[in-house]
């Protein structure tokens, strides 16, 4: 099974974001997505930002996650 983590984007440069998922910062690749902006949402998989969401999925999916563990 894969997962993808909700992210919130802070900066974005040359095709690569800086994303913020639940405090823990990383670099991811953003070349798949057009037009970036930090504070937008993203779904994080394997490195890379796969898919734009709202904020209210990023907490629906932060909540799933807090149940599982």
């Amino acid at each position: 099974m894969c997962v993808g983590l909700p992210a919130r984007v802070v900066s974005v440069k040359n095709g690569m974001a800086l994303v913020d998922a639940s405090g823990a910062k990383r670099t991811v690749s953003a070349q798949l997505l057009d037009e970036l902006d930090p504070g937008d949402y993203v779904m994080v998989h394997a490195g890379m930002a796969i898919a734009r969401i709202t904020d209210t999925d990023s907490d629906e999916a932060d909540d799933i996650l807090e149940d599982l563990i």
